[in-house]
């Protein structure tokens, strides 16, 4: 952006003389040649240059003993001859080369910078000679820099950091298409044709002010007019440079306050490093710009010092590259050892069920459960082009004051990305993608919701039964098929939301009835065939569980502060937290050949409901399981492989995926609950209950009143069981077709 504005402290001197004009102090710190009387600060400068070529040809790393290697120089010959030019400078390199060049380089990065880039320049030059013909031509070099020292916040950012360099961690959520902005140009008098080339741009949002006179005196010639120059741009220097969006990352907003957001700044090779929704650690020189003029100008100039800062980027390190890899790169040999031995552990299943959320006490299934919903299966991708989803999803139904929500809150702490939300405070759109206008620009850009930015995670959802029923659907495609497609506003396209989804639910009557059977959900079959593992909790009434219950909860209050190290048998959450992110990066298991053939035969006993399954489960059999389901025993298989570093599934997790697919899904479908939903009655227990329905219907017309009890004892008399003739009454009664009468004991047939 190249801004025409008044420059007034330089107007005087413009007149005098144009060989001024570079002249430094009037419109840049750098001088381009200059005067012949070189001042000190030249001198001072073409020796930093010095030490910094030095510091570039010179530092090596390695000993006398094992051979040492130029780091710097052999990386700017492999880049430049690669036509990649930049090279990563350390700022520890540079601090135990020379550490008061490393002070400089902090204090004044803007200067230092520049004279860094012109000795790497120098010393390309040296390192690839001779170069071959038709590129003799030498590029310029860019710098980038890294360093490990600790990163600030947006927060700690204050006036006197200003024009430093810092370091700063985050999120990108926006970033513009990438434009060129000049970095030299030249500029031409309408009137009398004089053109001055190569007056340099500085780099970053600055303008340049285009100079109010010309002044070259011809005789016979009338005075050139005021502001008479205008650019060539075909004359002028560009580079690319994008403009990015920084958000600070979620863990580090206070609570209750709005995350803050700043501008950054990327030329060159740092242009689309980044997309939206990575986190990343910016190196870079906190900086100011002319905050944007108002409109209105008004009669008093007040905002006349007042400048708006963005961070000048030097350097990117993005810390998630796809899903769910935050410490895989973080982690140390030492640590991998630890985690390698942990994994090993023989009872590694119990210990890590044991660590989740240790303060609630009981419902053991479950937190095996959410342990495997941590690890996760391993995704397919099939020869045609689609894939398998390896992510386990969870819900939770039950009455209130059974820690579900803590649980919640648990899983969003220790799993590698969480998000938790609530079900009536988040719309369709907060849950998966918003389009939005731009301000500035006018245009379209997408905003991920909370499904895109736990891409790689977990999506805790409490209060799952609150939720409209229309921004449940929005839920489906990402829970099946892992993707959120979206065409609004002229934008046509499908993200990823590669995650679990961990959803709590109430029943309908607030707590679980046990006499109403399935009433007590009021979600669609297609939602609850898309989790793998349905848990029913219910908060039974049983002395002996209330009485260590209670000693429970009691101990945690009186030593809530004093507990601090964890229990014998238990691994802390950040250790925990490194586990899953290092199981999850560095194994997919697949069942083996004797596991699979063993799902198989259970599948099918599964399905066809035979004795022996009938002996297992003392019930009535023949619960079938759709296709679905027996993935999901899959999946919970792999994530059991997975939480010991196997490369295969072995018949001891498909047992115990076996067992935890029993206690959850199939118990709930037992309980009355589930049936009705896809695929959780049997045919005979279908044509039973129409049969029930069509004799009571030619039992009593329409308007007549019958006793509820005379009718359930006429058919158990038939042979008929007592559930099913309940669960007919149920139905009738919820299509409206018959009433109760008299305190419930006489039924009243309407329709």
């Amino acid at each position: 952006m190249l801004s025409v504005a008044a420059v007034p402290a330089s107007r005087g001197l413009r007149a005098v003389a144009m060989s001024g004009f570079d002249d430094p102090g009037i419109y840049y710190s750098d001088s381009f040649g200059g005067d012949a009387a070189v001042d000190e600060g030249q001198v001072r400068k073409s020796q930093l240059q010095k030490r910094f070529k030095e510091f570039l040809r010179q530092y090596r790393v390695g000993t006398d003993r094992t051979g040492f290697t130029f780091k710097y120089r052999d990386e700017l010959k492999r880049h430049y001859n690669l036509s990649q030019y930049w090279v990563e400078v350390e700022m520890e390199d540079l601090a135990s080369f020379d550490e008061d060049l490393a002070d400089y380089l902090y204090k004044q990065p803007a200067e230092h910078l520049h004279l860094l880039e012109e000795a790497a320049k120098e010393v390309a030059d040296e390192v690839t000679r001779p170069r071959p013909s038709g590129d003799e031509a030498l590029q310029d070099i860019q710098v980038m820099l890294r360093s490990d020292a600790n990163a600030a916040n947006i927060r700690s950012l204050k006036s006197d950091q200003m024009s430093h360099l810092v370091k700063i961690p985050g999120i990108v959520i926006a970033a513009t298409p990438v434009r060129a902005k000049a970095t030299k140009i030249a500029i031409q008098c309408r009137s009398c044709r004089n053109t001055i080339s190569n007056i340099a741009v500085r780099p970053g949002l600055e303008g340049y002010a285009l100079p109010r006179k010309c002044n070259t005196e011809q005789a016979g010639r009338p005075k050139c007019p005021l502001d008479p120059y205008f650019i060539m741009p075909d004359k002028c220097k560009c580079v690319d440079f994008q403009v990015l969006k920084l958000q600070e990352s979620p863990d580090a907003v206070p609570h209750g306050e709005m995350p803050r957001h700043l501008q950054l700044y990327c030329d060159r090779y740092l242009c689309d490093k980044v997309v939206p929704g990575n986190r990343v650690t910016i190196m870079g020189i906190y900086s100011i710009k002319k905050s944007a003029q108002s409109k209105n100008r008004s009669r008093d100039n007040v905002g006349v010092g007042i400048r708006s800062a963005y961070i000048r980027v030097v350097g990117i390190q993005v810390d998630v590259e796809g899903s769910g890899h935050s410490f895989a790169g973080s982690v140390t040999p030492q640590e991998e050892e630890e985690l390698r031995r942990l994994a090993a552990m023989p009872n590694i299943y119990e210990t890590i069920a044991k660590s989740i959320a240790p303060s609630i006490y009981g419902s053991t299934d479950i937190k095996k459960a959410i342990a495997c919903l941590l690890f996760g299966g391993s995704r397919k991708r099939l020869p045609d082009g689609l894939t398998r989803r390896g992510d386990i999803n969870l819900l939770m139904l039950g009455d209130p004051g059974t820690a579900k929500s803590q649980l919640l809150k648990f899983v969003e702490k220790c799993s590698p990305i969480g998000v938790y939300t609530s079900g009536k405070g988040s719309s369709a759109a907060g849950l998966t993608a918003s389009v939005i206008r731009d301000p500035s620009s006018r245009s379209f850009f997408m905003e991920g919701g909370a499904m895109v930015l736990a891409d790689g995670g977990v999506v805790c959802i409490d209060e799952f039964d609150k939720m409209r029923e229309d921004d449940r659907v929005a839920i489906h495609e990402a829970m099946e098929q892992q993707t959120i497609s979206i065409a609004k506003a002229g934008i046509t396209t499908t993200l990823n939301s590669r995650c679990s989804v961990l959803a709590a639910a109430n029943s309908v009557f607030g707590r679980w009835d046990e006499t109403k059977g399935e009433e007590n959900i009021d979600f669609m079959p297609t939602i609850l065939s898309r989790f793998d593992m349905i848990f029913i909790v219910k908060d039974e009434h049983n002395e002996e569980r209330d009485m260590t219950l209670a000693k429970h909860v009691m101990s945690l209050h009186v030593s809530a502060l004093t507990q601090t190290q964890a229990v014998e048998g238990e691994i802390e959450l950040n250790k925990l937290k490194k586990l899953i992110s290092f199981c999850r990066t560095k194994c997919g298991p697949r069942l083996s050949a004797a596991a699979a053939e063993k799902l198989k035969n259970r599948y099918i006993l599964m399905r066809s409901g035979t004795r022996q399954h009938e002996q297992e489960s003392d019930r009535r059999s023949s619960i079938p399981i759709t296709v679905r389901q027996l993935e999901a025993i899959v999946r919970i298989a792999e994530s059991l492989g997975k939480m010991k570093l196997q490369p295969f599934a072995t018949e001891a997790d498909v047992e115990e995926a076996l067992r935890l697919f029993q206690v959850s899904t199939l118990d709930a479908a037992m309980s009355g609950s589930l049936s009705g939903a896809e695929g959780f009655t049997t045919q005979e227990d279908q044509e039973m209950l129409s049969r029930i329905e069509k004799q009571l219907k030619r039992r009593f017309a329409i308007g007549s009143q019958v006793s509820e009890h005379s009718i359930v004892q006429d058919f158990m008399r038939q042979k008929y069981p007592e559930h099913a003739i309940y669960k007919v009454l149920q139905l009738m009664m919820r299509r409206g077709e018959i009433q109760h009468r008299m305190q419930r004991k006489v039924l009243y047939r309407i329709k």
